[in-house]
């Protein structure tokens, strides 16, 4: 992309920072919404079981991304879903996202994902097999 298209479209950039603004939370203010709404909430770990068994974020449940479709009861339309996955580079937490917005729950993903709420310090859940 060159700059000269960049630099003419910052009414598409103003909107596209915006919309992504939206719909994404920070680890930081999930953790806020943790501790002061937990009940408003309906946190989602699309990661492999495995992986959610070796630690996830409080009160998260599991729902993977693999069989999604199956698990779509799990998602709750009256809650705000909060969705992660491994860190800033997957994108299962934003394919999980688009696939719930279109059949009408309200979403957000959390930048960084498990890796980065981890590396922030914040609490974390071990589940036995």
């Amino acid at each position: 992309m060159e700059i000269n298209y960049i630099t003419e479209n910052t009414k598409k950039a103003e909107e596209f920072f915006l919309n992504e603004l939206s719909f994404i939370v920070s680890p930081f203010d999930l953790k806020r919404q943790i501790e002061n709404k937990i009940e408003d909430l309906n946190i989602v770990d699309v990661r492999k079981y495995d992986d959610y068994i070796e630690g996830h974020i409080p009160y998260a449940i599991h729902v993977p991304y693999d069989s999604l479709e199956e698990h779509l009861i799990m998602f709750e339309k009256h809650k705000l879903n909060i969705v992660y996955c491994y860190s800033q580079l997957c994108q299962l937490a934003h394919k999980t996202a688009y696939e719930i917005a279109k059949k009408g729950y309200m979403v957000k993903v959390l930048a960084g994902g498990y890796r980065t709420w981890e590396k922030m310090g914040y609490d974390t859940v071990k589940t036995a097999e």
